[in-house]
Order: structure tokens, then sequence, then C-alpha cells
């Protein structure tokens, strides 16, 4: 770099280098775009479909979309559509789209031992939503070795169900796929053309897979946080309320609001569905209760259906709206604009009807510029629904109350269907696919655009000008 007077010149050297160097915002959803198109590539040959010929180009990137983007909305049966290396590509691309590109990328770094520089290391922090790089490498470790134990723990549970029913290798298989697909919240499954309505009455089943979707959708620092003040308490001998009183405040508002958003949601459900003939009018009071409790749990990205979608009530469907919408809680497998991005806009209403200055949660205060970021990404994801559900309208035969549910589902990486996905054009189909990825990517995208940039001096101060809101 030369100087020129007042002047500095960059190099041609310096210039390449800028022309070569990517954002971390362009690189991880130009990742996941890779692997959809590697995946669809895949699914493309004749060896993944089940009758030996192609599925075909838009069937097969949309079904890489949701695997990638472990949404679970399909355009053809997955256990019947597919071969078994089709079924092996889908979970392979489900597992890789739950944990991030990025974090899969880095792993195989570690394994061969190849050292991380200064930008891989922010890439890592930027695609984690990370404020700082410390231990952040042990982190990925732990997240990699908790993850498929956890899954392989939930595979092992699923056997006792599974097997007596469909025999000792396809219970395997089944065993491994589903508790895989629930842990990433994909919801996508290879019994059936009903998903889990077939064991709408066995709560082995059923709870299975709400805690496995509820351990995905929690985040990997609020599992750690959990097991490690555990732990240490129980060596210390604390007191349970001390244990609680220990958990970090990111962690207490997670499991409060996870809480709180399970048991509203059966609420609501459970009233909305108890006379409804097409979805739990002749379940007995338990399996009223544990499907209320379900639809709750899998409204929240999970995408696994107990009851049949279509049949659900017009208040049911209302509430899923919302619980769509926020889905799962940061740092985890889950999707939508996540619990505490919802939480902290709606405090910030909340602070400024009551007129105070500060957001405050358990005694400690929101920054402004986490509020600023979550009301960047709560507002452009409602625009893109918006935009999305209108498109969808435009030019398919459907009508509203359906177009938002699966707009909803995709955008928040649900999966969840009332059966208009496969009747969908070419381009609604085309639409969709758009949408699972800009969910997939696009809060993501946002956090790191919001917290990567520098802030910018205004050369000038300007003057307040006179505005009216409200």
């Amino acid at each position: 770099m030369k100087r020129l007077g007042d002047f500095t010149v960059k190099g041609k050297h310096e210039y390449e280098e800028d022309r070569l160097r990517i954002s971390p915002a362009r690189i991880i959803p130009f990742s996941f775009l890779l692997a959809i198109l590697f995946g669809t590539f895949l699914l493309m040959l004749p060896v993944s479909s089940a009758t030996g010929e192609s599925q075909g180009l838009v069937t097969s990137l949309f079904t890489a979309t949701t695997s990638v983007c472990v949404t679970g909305l399909v355009v053809v049966d997955t256990y019947a559509a597919w071969s078994l290396f089709g079924k092996i590509v889908i979970l392979i691309l489900i597992q890789l789209g739950g944990l991030g590109i990025i974090s899969f990328s880095s792993m195989i770094m570690i394994v061969l031992r190849k050292r991380f520089s200064i930008e891989d290391r922010q890439l890592l922090v930027d695609a984690m939503n990370f404020d700082t790089g410390n231990g952040l490498l042990r982190f990925l470790i732990r997240i990699f070795r908790w993850t498929f134990i956890v899954e392989g723990i939930g595979a092992s549970l699923y056997l006792f169900e599974f097997i007596p029913r469909f025999g000792v290798g396809k219970g395997i298989w089944i065993s491994v796929f589903t508790a895989i697909s629930a842990f990433c919240n994909a919801g996508m499954d290879i019994i059936g053309p009903d998903s889990l309505i077939s064991f709408n009455s066995d709560p082995g089943v059923l709870i299975i897979t709400m805690s496995m979707i509820v351990l995905g959708g929690l985040g990997y620092v609020v599992w750690f946080d959990v097991t490690d003040v555990t732990i240490e308490g129980i060596k210390k001998r604390f007191s349970p309320r001390k244990i609680l009183h220990r958990l970090s405040t990111h962690t207490k508002l997670v499991l409060l609001l996870t809480l709180l958003l399970i048991f509203a949601g059966a609420a609501v459900i459970f009233p909305a569905e108890y006379y409804n003939t097409e979805t739990m009018a002749d379940m007995s009071l338990r399996d009223k209760i544990l499907n209320s409790f379900f639809q709750s749990v899998t409204y929240r990205t999970a995408g696994f259906a107990s009851v049949p979608q279509s049949g659900l009530s017009p208040v049911s469907v209302l509430i899923g709206y919302f619980l769509m919408f926020i889905g799962g809680s940061p740092i985890g497998t889950a999707g939508g604009v996540k619990t505490v991005t919802m939480f902290v806009v709606l405090l910030n209403v909340v602070s400024f009807v009551r007129r105070r200055k500060e957001s405050v949660v358990f005694k400690r205060k929101i920054s402004s510029s986490l509020v600023r970021k979550a009301m960047a990404i709560v507002s452009v994801s409602m625009m893109a629904v918006v935009v999305i559900s209108t498109l969808i309208l435009a030019t398919n035969d459907t009508n509203i109350e359906d177009a938002l549910f699966e707009t909803f589902s995709a955008i928040a990486t649900v999966g969840l269907s009332r059966g208009l996905t496969p009747e969908l054009t070419t381009f609604g189909k085309l639409i969709i696919i758009a949408s699972m990825y800009l969910g997939r990517i696009g809060p993501i995208s946002l956090a790191i655009f919001f917290a990567s940039q520098k802030t910018s001096k205004n050369t000038l101060n300007y003057a307040n000008g006179k505005f009216y809101v409200g």
C-alpha cells in the first residue's frame, strides 16, 4: 500500500485479496445452496428413485431443499418415492442441514488436524451467532459429540416401538431415520403416507418424538449450561433452587419461554379439537391431552403430524401461525425467528407502553443493538410471509387459510402441510423452495449482518426532525 500525498493507493495484490475475500454473510447462504444443488444432483439419479426412473428436476430440487433446510414439506411420499440410496441421501442432507454446513466443514478440518485461521474462526462465530470465538472449537466438538449421543439414545428408544411392528432390519432403519429427523426438527419420515397419525394412541412414539424435538429446539448453549451447572451442583450438594439460580439468564429465559409456548399451545388446541370429528373427537381423554401437546410441540418447526392437519379447526390453525413463526430457540436445530427474538420484540413494546427507558429481564438489561436486531429479523420475516403467501394465492387455486399455513410452514422450516404442497403448480413449488431456503438462512444472515457490521460514524450531526407515528 502506497501513500501519495493525502491519498492511499492499494497495490495490485491487495485488490486481488479484496476480490477473493468473501464475507460470512455470503459464504453461509452459498454453502447451503451448494449442499442443495449437490443433493438435487444425487436425488435426480435413477438409483435414488424407488421406480428406477429419475424423479425429475423439480421434485429432486424440492426434496433436497426441504432436507437441507430441515423443513419437511414434500411433494412425493418419502417412504414410497425414494430407494434406499435416495433415503440415505435425504438422511445425510437432514443431518448436514440440522447441524449446519459451516459446522460440518469445520469439524472435518478438526478431524484432519487442519489449522484454523482467524477468518475460519470468525466464520464459525458468525455461523453460530456467537459474540466471541473464545472456546468455540471445544464447543463445536461438544455439539457433534452430544448430537450423536442424543440421536443414538432416541434411536435406541424407538427400537422398542418399531421393531415389534416392522421387524428387526426395517425397525432399526426407521428408528435411526426418525431419531435424526426428529432431533434436527426436519419432520420427514419413512413410515408411511400419514406421518405419525397411525401412532396417535401410542404414548411411547409420541413422547420420544416430542422429547427429541424439544431437545433439538432448545439450543446447544442451553443444553450445556444446564448439564454443567447441574453436575457442579450435584458435586457441591447445592439445593435445586440454588442450581436453578446459577443458570445463565439466557438459559432461564429459553426454558421459561419453551414451557410457556408448549403449555399455552396445548391449552388452546385441546378445547378447539376436543369435539372435532376430523381430529380428536374419537380419542380417549388421555390421547386428546397427549395429542394436544404433540401438536403444540410439532408446530414449532418439527413437522411431524399425529392428526390430519387439513382437519384442524380455525382456532388451532390460527395459534399454529403464531407458534410456527416463533419456532425454536437460538443456536439449535429449529427454525423460525426464535423464541428469544420474539420475546425481545414484545418486551420492547411493553417497555415503551409502560414508559420504561430500558427493557429488563431477570434483572438484566437488553442492549439497544439486540433490540434493533430482533426487530429487523421479525419485520423482514413477516414481510416475507406476506409476499410469499400473496404469490401463492395469485398463482394457485387455494384459499388464504391454506396459503398462509403453507407459507408459515415453509418460511419457519416447520414442514406441516394441509395437503396443499403436492397440489401446487410448478411455479408454486418453486416459491415454496425459495421460501424454505430463505427461512433457513434468512434470520441467520440478518443476524450476521447486524452483528458484523462496523458502526459508521456520521461526519455531520443532523438536527432532530419532527415526525409523527401511531
